[in-house]
């Protein structure tokens, strides 16, 4: 054989096995139990797989607190490093910044970027880079059972105030009906109760000015009411039996069930109710109601302040170019618009939320549109170390394990080792 015939042929050689060298596998790991979400996610990276030839993108399913414990770890190996992961920004992403586990993909995804809410693109940017594209912003209200209110003789507008709350817990209490489901064996759904507290306690400056460091820290008197406040709530014994150990979807389960009247949720609920609820098929729509959270006697808070996040899918160091422009495809006014429609979420794409058909969905996106003060999640605000923390001491206190003084010191020792 001549060198030229040998030449040719091991051209052929590697041109045939050209394309298995240029597979590229993208994991994106997230945390929606939301199963209407993930249809219209998985849908996306099907369709971009099939006009990307030679790419595979998945989405993979990682249990909320698993993901929170595991991915420090996994983020330190590029075996085990996911190529894109969903977050809740805050003190989170900005420790992952600092420990060099992200890529700045805004020169990649700048022209969609300027297409999506500018607040929840800013949420995810740290000094002028921005690690990923967000998807979703979303608020926790009280959901609530109405045929159970209706049987216990309560309405929601005279739970506005925290001492009509509690008189409607009584009332719950004495019709027979389990006023409150928590799922507290996953912790951060108590943290919502303690964190709407403090907002509402100490105003839209209270968080803000613990982490600054004023008046004592987390040791100021705003932290230790709110620890007192979940204590009365506790003393009535509102949540269901072994709450301490129950999941969030086992919680879902039973407010589909129509076993509990509330449920301080996210409008996530209302895509898990159903499908987790005995029957699969959970409470109609037209049986749950939305209201916000009550003010406190003498607080700074506003009714009308939220505590919710916008979610995002970061890109880590090591991941291919195919995961930001993947993003950007998965961005587009096509999902968003499925997004909305099906109530799955309410998408950050400009315009989209027009779009929401589902009248509760709806009623929070309104929510969202009026607040004047917005809140990221306690847990993620926080940090890691100090999120897991609050998570913990949310839970201790409602359930009389430790007190509310010693509950804000544990938060503010957290923050100065943070």
């Amino acid at each position: 054989m001549s060198i030229r015939t040998l030449a040719l042929a091991s051209c052929c050689i590697l041109a045939l096995a050209a394309p298995a060298l240029a597979d590229t596998t993208i994991t994106i790991l997230h945390v929606n139990d939301n199963k209407t979400a993930v249809k219209i996610w998985d849908q996306s990276a099907a369709d971009y797989n099939a006009s990307h030839k030679g790419v595979k993108v998945q989405f993979k399913y990682l249990e909320n607190e698993a993901i929170k414990a595991k991915l420090p770890t996994m983020l330190q190996s590029q075996d085990s490093r996911p190529d894109a992961f969903y977050s809740w920004g805050g003190g989170v992403l900005d420790a992952q910044t600092k420990a060099g586990f992200l890529k700045d993909i805004k020169g990649e995804v700048g022209d969609v970027a300027n297409k999506l809410s500018p607040t929840a693109v800013a949420a995810f940017t740290v000094d002028g880079k921005l690690y990923g594209l967000p998807f979703d912003t979303d608020a926790v209200p009280i959901f609530y059972n109405k045929a159970l209110f209706a049987k216990a003789g309560v309405k929601p507008e005279d739970m506005q105030s925290w001492d009509g709350f509690l008189a409607a817990v009584k009332k719950l209490k004495a019709a027979g009906v389990t006023p409150i489901v928590v799922g507290a064996g996953e912790k951060w759904p108590m943290h919502f109760w303690y964190s709407y507290l403090v907002m509402r306690i100490g105003g839209s400056q209270a968080l803000a000015d613990a982490k600054a460091g004023k008046d004592g820290g987390f040791n100021n008197p705003t932290f230790v009411e709110a620890g007192q406040r979940l204590q009365e709530l506790a003393a009535l014994q509102p949540f269901q039996p072994g709450y301490a150990s129950t999941s969030h979807a086992q919680s879902a389960a039973i407010f589909g069930d129509g076993k509990a009247a509330m449920d301080l949720m996210g409008s996530w609920l209302l895509g898990m109710q159903g499908p987790n609820a005995s029957n699969g098929k959970g409470q109609p729509e037209s049986n749950i109601g939305v209201m916000p959270f009550p003010t406190l006697p003498g607080g700074k808070g506003e009714i009308g302040d939220t505590l919710g996040g916008v979610h995002a899918f970061l890109v880590t160091k090591t991941a291919p170019a195919e995961t930001a422009d993947f993003l950007k495809f998965f961005s587009s006014e096509k999902y968003a618009k499925e997004a909305a429609e099906a109530g799955a979420y309410i998408p950050v794409v400009n315009g989209t939320a027009a779009y929401i058909k589902d009248p509760l969905v709806k009623q929070i996106a309104e929510m969202l549109a009026k607040t004047k003060y917005h809140q990221n999640f306690f847990d993620q605000d926080l940090g890691p170390s100090v999120g897991r923390v609050i998570n913990d001491v949310s839970v201790d206190v409602a359930a009389s394990k430790t007190t509310p003084k010693a509950a804000a010191a544990a938060i503010q020792e957290a923050e100065e080792q943070q």
